[in-house]
């Protein structure tokens, strides 16, 4: 899966307000109607889903952006941000348009958002491993499928109402391994890298909690 993060120039958007886009964005495309049976993305959905999971994050400004609007997936706005995550793919087919995208060149600085929104997931980062924000939008992403996996149906079609929304902030020492605690208890799900990029094998990267959904 192909997820591209509108950076641009002049005006980039707050580091976790894009994150909770490109979040937000792959699990909107995943439970998508048109991602189900008989759904005009759902064999190649399936055919994803089945095989090894991967997801790369690009950069796009101005006109690369306007073009990427025209292939087959899901934008969201959240704070000002916006991503858009494409139908998957095998790498060797990608669209010339998605092609030519940075995948380099999509740091932003830390920001400080604030509390949580209350009610909705939140997607905690384990700020010590100091991703970029390319990697992080990619472990943001397998953690918001891996919550919508783990929830109960009326918990999926409560976070559906809020379009899938969510937060997602930097953990510190102490909330991590508190966090790392409802792992164990069944309370949150983790994300563990393969460690291709970035972070050693086995490193769990973020852990996201259901917050309250009813």
């Amino acid at each position: 899966m192909q997820v591209v993060l509108r950076i641009e120039k002049r005006d980039p958007p707050a580091r976790s307000a894009l994150l909770a886009a490109a979040a937000t964005a792959a699990v909107a495309l995943c439970l998508d109607e048109r991602s189900g049976p008989g759904g005009e993305w759902g064999p190649a959905l399936h055919a994803w889903v089945n095989a090894r999971i991967r997801k790369v994050t690009r950069r796009a400004r101005g006109k690369q952006w306007e073009d990427v609007q025209e292939l087959p997936g899901v934008t969201v706005a959240s704070g000002g941000a916006e991503a858009r995550a494409l139908v998957p793919g095998a790498v060797g087919n990608l669209d010339p348009r998605v092609k030519k995208l940075q995948i380099s060149g999509t740091d932003l600085p830390d920001d400080e958002p604030g509390e949580p929104a209350p009610k909705l997931p939140v997607i905690w980062i384990d700020a010590a491993l100091a991703m970029s924000t390319g990697k992080a939008a990619a472990q943001v992403g397998h953690a918001a499928m891996i919550l919508a996996g783990a929830m109960t149906f009326e918990q999926v079609r409560n976070w559906a109402r809020h379009d899938f929304a969510c937060s997602v902030r930097d953990a510190s020492p102490e909330q991590w391994a508190r966090l790392q605690e409802a792992v164990r208890s069944g309370d949150a799900v983790a994300v563990r890298d393969a460690g291709f990029t970035e972070v050693a094998p086995g490193s769990t990267t973020v852990i996201a909690e259901p917050h309250g959904l009813p």
